[in-house]
């Protein structure tokens, strides 16, 4: 049973997010090997420390669509999300990856995208269900014990390109792994809620600047 997000950006904050979050928010991920070669257990321990099972990262590749950076996130317990978007006209590809299977059965009760709480029609296509619901569609391909889904609006992405990008999506190479995780020296937050401790301030007081005035005022 495929689970809801835990961390997903709503993909309507994207283009807000994008406007001026710099040039290296919304990036195309290289397969080319980086120099020098990320080290894979380096990686894999880069996506379990965000919460990711390394088994459950993809990517996929779709013309004019770009990783956007900031929306890499955890989906479910331990699965996979992301989204790419277009500069041209805003259109968004959300990817999810989760543990489980997609039936016959079971496919019109699995959420579509961010989930839309209306009935998801499905129709098999070569090895891939076709879903659609509430002006929105979806491809999504089993592989092995996890499902791989790519959703889209149905009047941004047309459903030739919704196929092409599920069909592209694949496990990341070491270098688009290393492009697609945050950089090595990022701590993320803790899942409990505990405050990181920063260690740029003093151990006694908050760091202010001292505002007190002398006797003469």
């Amino acid at each position: 049973m495929l689970r809801t997000a835990r961390t997903l950006l709503p993909l309507a904050l994207l283009p807000l997010l994008l406007t001026g979050c710099g040039s290296e928010k919304v990036v195309a991920v290289p397969r080319e090997p980086l120099a020098p070669s990320p080290d894979r257990a380096q990686l894999h321990a880069r996506a379990k420390a965000l919460g990711l099972a390394p088994g459950l990262v993809y990517v996929t590749e779709s013309p004019g669509f770009e990783l956007a950076r900031q929306s890499v996130g955890v989906y479910g317990d331990d699965g996979f999300s992301a989204a790419y978007w277009s500069r041209r006209n805003s259109a968004q590809l959300l990817l999810l990856v989760d543990r489980g299977a997609m039936t016959a059965e079971n496919c019109p009760e699995q959420p579509l995208g961010q989930g839309t709480g209306t009935t998801v029609d499905c129709v098999r296509d070569g090895g891939a269900w076709y879903r659609t619901s509430a002006g929105q569609h979806e491809y999504a391909l089993q592989r092995g014990d996890h499902v791989v889904r790519i959703s889209a609006v149905t009047a941004a992405v047309d459903r030739d390109v919704l196929r092409a990008a599920a069909r592209a999506a694949h496990r990341p190479t070491d270098a688009e792994l290393a492009c697609l995780l945050p950089p090595p020296h990022h701590t993320p937050p803790p899942r409990d809620g505990t405050p990181v401790e920063r260690g740029d301030l003093p151990p006694v007081g908050d760091g202010a600047p001292d505002n007190d005035v002398g006797a003469s005022g």
